[in-house]
């Protein structure tokens, strides 16, 4: 059972402007870096399901999250049908994201009261979204389906749609204020904020430094 109300999720996610993503298949470096993130000002992360233990040790990040990171907002991410999410809220996940929209998946969110934030690339995947009650749109991958200058056009005739690109963000005072100049509501960051290396060398305090960064340039650009 999700521990936050999904308006909170909503709230967390427009407030603070970035949900940081990663994956990792150890049990105790995830929770170093959830850990990192959480020194570094974020209230949110998305455990991403690309691994045969995302599961487990999605789980164990669920379960210790009340005495380690009381106020971490934890979701999947990658979730791209209904039967894996079901999986992941049972588990405890606070909301669900995917890099597509699916049908299926909408509504049992929407039964389960869970955020679900679903990927686009086109301004028809983003309208079907919303018709199935997304509120917010992840546009991916970002850099490739156009960056910036196709956030910008999409609000044009969607002047309402919040988005968050994914894909193409970087801990970078040029490049945040372009997603946000443009028209996004929040972003997602990934191997840009978590990358391999600083799992690899665990300099869990270089992803609080960058954590910290990225907050800050969003807070001083919305």
């Amino acid at each position: 059972m999700a521990r936050f109300d999904r308006w909170d999720v909503y709230k967390i996610i427009i407030s603070e402007g970035m949900i940081p993503l990663f994956y990792n298949s150890d049990k105790e470096e995830a929770k170093a870096i959830a850990e990192a993130l959480y020194r570094g000002g974020s209230h949110i992360l998305e455990f991403t399901n690309r691994g045969p233990a995302a599961l487990d040790v999605f789980s164990y990040l669920v379960n210790i999250a009340p005495q380690t990171f009381p106020e971490m907002i934890i979701g999947a991410g990658t979730i791209t049908d209904a039967q894996t999410a079901a999986l992941f809220i049972a588990y405890g996940a606070d909301f669900i994201v995917g890099p597509n929209f699916n049908e299926d998946l909408a509504k049992l969110c929407n039964k389960k009261r869970i955020p679900y934030i679903p990927g686009a690339a086109t301004i028809n995947e983003v309208v079907a979204a919303e018709e199935f009650g997304a509120e917010i749109i992840k546009i991916f991958p970002g850099s490739t389906v156009g960056g910036p200058k196709f956030v910008e056009a999409l609000l044009g005739p969607l002047p309402r749609t919040k988005v968050m690109p994914t894909g193409g963000v970087s801990v970078d005072e040029e490049n945040i204020k372009a997603w946000f100049k443009a028209g996004v509501m929040a972003v997602g960051m990934g191997s840009q904020l978590i990358s391999k290396k600083l799992m690899q060398e665990k300099n869990y305090n270089a992803i609080t430094e960058l954590t910290v960064k990225a907050l800050n340039i969003i807070k001083n650009t919305k």
